[in-house]
């Protein structure tokens, strides 16, 4: 199954104690396939960096690339779905490749 992940779902997803852990923990188990664009791996570091520091963010998003069941995906069309919050459309791109979306 390919999955797109939430921004607020990976960060919430990340701390050991969290009760999202399952959801990282799985995704570095390769239970499932994350697709990312540029764009989301930009703003994974960006609220990673808010939430903890830009080490962090950074070392996360390097394993996210380096991870054999990350996909990337480039964006041919922008369907500007979501009007009440523009900056959510690079989700609602990328799922309109046939990906669950994970919001």
């Amino acid at each position: 199954m390919r999955v797109v992940l939430d921004s607020n779902i990976l960060l919430v997803s990340i701390p050991k104690k969290s009760v999202y852990r399952p959801i990282f923990d799985a995704m570095l188990q390769k239970k499932f396939e994350i697709v990312v664009s540029t764009e989301i791996l930009e703003e994974y570091e960006e609220l990673i960096q808010r939430k903890a520091n830009q080490v962090v963010a950074s070392n996360i998003v390097e394993m996210l690339i380096n991870l054999e069941n990350v996909f990337f995906q480039d964006i041919y069309f922008k369907w500007n779905l979501i009007a009440e919050d523009p900056d959510d459309n690079k989700f609602a791109d990328i799922s309109m490749l046939r990906v669950l979306i994970i919001w």
